[in-house]
């Protein structure tokens, strides 16, 4: 199992984020705006939490999909979604990443944001790569994830190769933090085009650094 339950207990008792980020608004833009039927495109968020992505990518016509861990999560993804986006179409269960329960290459896209580093690196791979099995040919995939040197980035219990339960940092009491290496892409991406990656430093409360991945691939058609 992918899933820590430690992400029930947020769910459940922290308020979210309703937006999604500017990363994300610019990939979907990029590649999917142009789309003659949006409602012919299906986007699958893995990892989907409370559902701001969801909610975006649903508004402006998308077919959505979510999994997520979290049964509170999807609750909050429903609600939001049939509160704010009458008659979207798509579906958000709960279920587990490591292994999706959908057909090959059926998604256009495949988003990833936060959701597979709280996994470790051999996890990871196999996330990745039933990412890749939904995907159609043709079809992209999006990633934001943790970089190293991160704030918390090797501190606390070594749990696995890159990833640790930090002591420091805004990713305390969040269980299993696996770090991304520039060097860690292409072995975890295995069988994906490498499009684009770039990187968002930030500093969150004073001294925090964040280090954050954003990488665009694509299945080969």
């Amino acid at each position: 199992m992918s899933w820590d339950a430690v992400w029930e207990k947020i769910f459940s008792s922290r308020s979210w984020g309703k937006y999604p980020g500017e990363d994300l608004i610019r990939f979907v833009a990029k590649h999917f705006y142009k789309a003659a039927d949006r409602s012919q495109i299906k986007i699958l968020e893995i990892g989907s939490g409370p559902g701001a992505n969801l909610w975006f990518m649903a508004r402006e016509g998308f077919t959505v999909y979510g999994v997520e861990g979290s049964s509170t999560a999807v609750q909050q993804s429903l609600a939001y979604l049939d509160s704010n986006v009458p008659n979207w179409q798509g579906e958000v269960v709960q279920g587990d990443i490591v292994k999706l329960d959908y057909d090959d290459c059926l998604f256009d896209a495949v988003i990833d944001i936060e959701a597979v580093y709280c996994n470790s690196f051999d996890a990871s791979k196999i996330i990745y790569q039933e990412a890749l099995r939904v995907l159609k040919p043709g079809g992209y995939f999006y990633s934001r994830t943790f970089a190293k040197g991160t704030s918390g980035d090797e501190t606390g219990e070594t749990v696995s190769y890159n990833a640790y339960r930090p002591l420091e940092g805004t990713l305390v009491d969040v269980g299993l933090v696996r770090f991304t290496s520039r060097e860690d892409i292409e072995p975890l991406f295995a069988g994906f085009e490498i499009v684009e990656v770039d990187q968002m430093v930030r500093t969150s409360n004073p001294g925090k650094l964040v280090k954050e991945w954003m990488i665009t691939a694509k299945k080969p058609e």
